[in-house]
């Protein structure tokens, strides 16, 4: 087993996108520095969407402004269309992510459009990102489960997958949206659906709407998945699936890795630490386990900074 697991940290985008209370661009730019400090070397920052549709990401182009100018970390926007991977070339990103709904349903109250228009959104972006040197990744959403057509069948996001496969992206997420997912399903599809995209790599995004998405994590790492999303303190959802609680938590995933023996580079003491500045400023508890039990053994000998064990 490869003892290296990659955390893309998606609460800058993803967490921040369904909170009501809106943070000042300054607040955004401290959490993205927080986390960069706590050792996060890829980071989903902003969506390049209607400011109307989800008022929280209305200073995209503010916040990629002042972003910390490091070689040694990629931050990514979420684009839906070609308008906003203009938007993501004009700030200069280096690096979008789209998304194709494996639900018709779904996907016209996420995007406004079926399975059909949004695969052929995600291959004119990926078009585009290749011409602008940009590089592109794209994420099923609803993958384990739609909040209004319900069950959605492997095979469907295995098509999915080998039409995304076959349109040069160079990452492939599968999303549980609504933390829908246990971890055989997890397993099956993740199998299923490496069988169509040969060498690409898949990312795991899971939510903990019903207290799986630590275990799907984990189905997916022994499916030898490397890469996985997380939001810190677990905050997040989508605002636009019914009751759609937040996306498992960086350092629950955290707590589990260092556990399992593997690597992520990432102090999860600092990341906790972050966790609970950002309730702070929300004004909210956040819903993370650890960040709420601490670390085993609290404070105790054997732990290095990074909360590994020696």
């Amino acid at each position: 087993m490869n003892d290296a697991v990659e955390i893309v940290e998606v609460g800058p985008r993803d967490g921040l996108q369904s909170q009501p209370k809106l943070l000042e661009t300054a607040t955004k730019l401290e959490f993205i520095a927080r986390l960069v400090g706590a050792g996060i070397r890829r980071m989903e920052v902003v969506s390049f969407v209607s400011p109307k549709r989800v008022p929280q990401m209305a200073d995209a182009e503010a916040v990629v402004q002042g972003l910390p100018r490091r070689g040694d970390v990629t931050f990514i926007g979420l684009v839906l269309n070609r308008k906003g991977l203009e938007r993501a070339q004009k700030c200069g990103m280096k690096e979008v992510n789209c998304v194709v709904s494996a639900s018709d349903e779904f996907g016209l109250r996420n995007q406004g459009a079926d399975i059909a228009r949004t695969l052929e959104a995600a291959r004119g972006i990926a078009a585009g990102a290749r011409a602008a040197h940009i590089a592109s990744g794209v994420t099923i959403s609803a993958a384990f489960g739609c909040p209004f057509e319900g069950e959605i069948p492997v095979a469907r996001v295995v098509d999915l997958a080998g039409s995304l496969a076959e349109t040069g992206f160079g990452e492939i997420a599968l999303a549980d949206t609504i933390g829908a997912a246990g971890p055989s399903d997890v397993a099956a599809m993740f199998r299923a659906v490496r069988a169509v995209t040969g060498n690409i790599r898949l990312r795991g995004h899971f939510h903990n709407t019903r207290n799986t998405g630590v275990a799907n994590a984990y189905a997916a790492i022994q499916e030898g998945v490397r890469v996985l999303d997380a939001s810190c303190g677990g905050v997040g959802g989508c605002p636009f699936a019914p009751a759609a609680t937040g996306n498992v938590a960086t350092e629950d995933i955290l707590y589990m890795v260092n556990r399992m023996g593997m690597e992520t580079g990432i102090d999860i003491s600092a990341v906790m630490a972050t966790a609970r500045w950002l309730g702070e400023k929300l004004e909210t508890a956040m819903p993370s386990m650890v960040t709420r039990a601490g670390l085993f053994p609290p404070q105790g000998p054997g732990y290095h900074a990074a909360g590994q064990r020696s």
